[in-house]
């Protein structure tokens, strides 16, 4: 079984500003001369870690990595200003702009896969292949299976109790409005307790088994304030998106090759989301991990990202040689 490649450090490192608020934390890791890949992490508003850049052979990627506004090393932290669906878009086109790319392979999951996509269908010229993991279409049954007590509560309900402890019960029925009231308020220790524990709810379902570390990563208060308050502000816009929008529009990047690696049991983002896409991809392949859930960090997902970025790695090297 692959696991990820070793830890490796950037090159290069940048904060490039978007606009009159945003600042945008970017690095560069592996080969400068090598098949351009970006990584785009989950959330909305999780940020890149240093395992993130190890999915990749460092001697035939050139691996970017950027913060997404608001979260990780991007400035302010946990801004939801100026802080849409196109705006991340846009960003993406002034990363590659400033880094003089031509055209590069997406790598992305959760949250990532979706704003891949949607940055495909804008840009499919610019992109190479993609690579995607823990499919979200941020659809309106996505939401309810994870924010009303008729999805994954019906699977966790300790955790669902947990979730909706700090809610009265006449908020109970609007679980995505009652939080968003208090990550957006005022009150600086309702706006942490409701950080907490949204982003454990979360944390507690994306592995198969318990996960002691992913917990206690959400717990952080810092990158939880910003996981919940981006979150909850892209929801309740319905992510910035159509009903169904990246479905209806996949026509645009149809022929982009691609491989999409979904856990059996996500709780997160179920399989139904990597199958409708698959359905509609032609030139992807789907490859569903028997036992693993959401999370990047199993086994059996890890396995397959590292065979999929691989797969890429000698199909450019050769096209180019």
């Amino acid at each position: 079984m692959h696991t990820l490649y070793p830890a490796i450090k950037p090159y290069a490192s940048d904060q490039l500003q978007v606009d009159s608020i945003h600042q945008i934390y970017i690095e560069e890791c592996g080969s400068p001369d090598g098949i351009p890949v970006l990584f785009l992490h989950g959330g909305p508003g999780l940020g890149c870690s240093e395992k993130c850049r190890r999915f990749f052979d460092p001697e035939k990627y050139r691996i970017i990595l950027f913060d997404q506004r608001g979260c990780g090393r991007s400035t302010p932290h946990g801004e939801i200003e100026a802080n849409s669906t196109q705006d991340l878009i846009d960003d993406i086109e002034k990363i590659r702009s400033h880094l003089k790319v031509d055209k590069w392979m997406l790598f992305g999951g959760s949250w990532g896969s979706t704003l891949a996509l949607l940055y495909a269908q804008a840009h499919p010229m610019q992109v190479k292949a993609m690579i995607l993991r823990g499919i979200f279409l941020s659809r309106q049954q996505d939401l309810d299976w994870l924010y009303t007590d008729q999805g994954a509560a019906r699977i966790f309900p300790d955790h669902w109790q947990h979730f909706q402890e700090i809610i009265p019960e006449n908020e109970r029925s609007d679980m995505l409005t009652a939080y968003h009231k208090r990550l957006i308020g005022d009150d600086e220790l309702a706006r942490m307790n409701a950080a907490k524990h949204w982003s454990l709810w979360e944390g507690r379902n994306c592995t198969l088994k318990p996960c002691p570390e992913l917990e206690e990563r959400c717990s952080e208060p810092h990158s939880a304030l910003a996981i919940s308050r981006i979150e909850a502000h892209f929801f309740m816009n319905d992510s910035f998106i159509k009903p169904n929008q990246i479905i209806d529009n996949m026509r645009f990047v149809d022929q982009i090759p691609g491989v999409i690696v979904h856990g059996r049991y996500d709780m997160i983002c179920p399989l139904d989301n990597a199958q409708a896409l698959s359905e509609h991809w032609t030139e992807s392949e789907l490859f569903i991990v028997r036992e693993a859930g959401h999370s990047s960090s199993e086994p059996g997902i890890v396995d397959a990202l590292i065979l999929a970025t691989d797969k890429f790695a000698r199909k450019f090297s050769s096209d180019t040689a």
